[in-house]
């Protein structure tokens, strides 16, 4: 990484930020359709602070075959992982596609694949049979937990069992749902803020370097950062948002510098 502008005279307050490629203080962002030119500028300017993009939902279908893989290979030349929204995936395997949609992917340059039941159910065994086979492709998994509409809401017991699984067949990280909306699902209830007894089941079931909480709102960012410390892995970050999460992440903000003042009133 090339040395800012600022650097070494001013250096942030928060200490112990990873580096990439790291295993904890993820940032997956969301992107809905950026262009190739977009894409490049974005990653010149935050490549450092990103490790996945996320092609929401289904957009990858709709992009020109030779532009999708460009931006695919734009993406990993930058050292960050890219893969399709979930719903994608469901939308194979509902037309009985999902195995020709692992070989697709994996043909296009993909090198993650996301397996996720947030509207169209998969029991527990088809999800793990999704996550072998993606593997013997070669592809690393990433897998959801949570419904995007309340009413198909699933017994967290059926969460945690979930990510038990997972982890144990060899996915990378386990996302917990919030749609791009961060708003009445998954995690968050209608105002966006934090379910806690969902919250404390999933903190249980797994490391927390293991989970990827999607976070696309500030103060949702905030509070995972104040409750799980600056590497925090978060996702959903909107593609404008990604300098802002990692000025938040290191102090440069005016609502963590206000906690990181606080704290070294009450040490000192």
């Amino acid at each position: 990484m090339e040395e800012g502008f600022f650097a070494p005279d001013l250096k942030p307050l928060q200490k112990g930020r990873t580096q990439k490629p790291r295993l904890t203080g993820i940032t997956m962002v969301m992107d809905t359709g950026l262009g190739l030119e977009s894409t490049r500028e974005l990653l010149e300017l935050a490549g450092p602070f990103i490790d996945f993009v996320k092609l929401g939902f289904g957009t990858a279908y709709l992009y020109p075959a030779g532009l999708l893989q460009a931006k695919v290979r734009l993406l990993r030349s930058y050292g960050v992982h890219v893969y399709c929204g979930g719903t994608f995936l469901e939308a194979a395997e509902v037309q009985g596609k999902a195995e020709v949609f692992l070989q697709k992917i994996h043909k296009a340059g993909f090198d993650f694949v996301e397996i996720s039941d947030g509207t169209v159910p998969l029991s527990l065994r088809r999800r793990r049979e999704l996550l072998l086979l993606a593997r013997d492709l070669g592809l690393e998994v990433v897998t959801e937990v949570g419904q995007k509409h309340p009413e198909d809401r699933l017994p967290l017991s059926r969460w945690v069992e979930a990510i038990h699984q997972d982890l144990k067949a060899g996915a990378r990280f386990v996302l917990v749902e919030a749609r791009e909306s961060g708003r009445g699902t998954g995690l968050y209830d209608e105002k966006g803020e934090v379910d806690e007894e969902v919250l404390e089941a999933l903190e249980g079931a797994a490391p927390l370097e293991r989970l990827i909480w999607e976070a696309p709102q500030k103060h949702q960012q905030l509070f995972f950062l104040q409750r799980h410390g600056v590497n925090a892995n978060l996702g959903n970050i909107p593609p404008q948002g990604v300098l802002s999460l990692e000025a938040l992440r290191l102090g440069l903000r005016a609502d963590s510098l206000r906690r990181l003042l606080r704290e070294k009133r009450v040490r000192g």
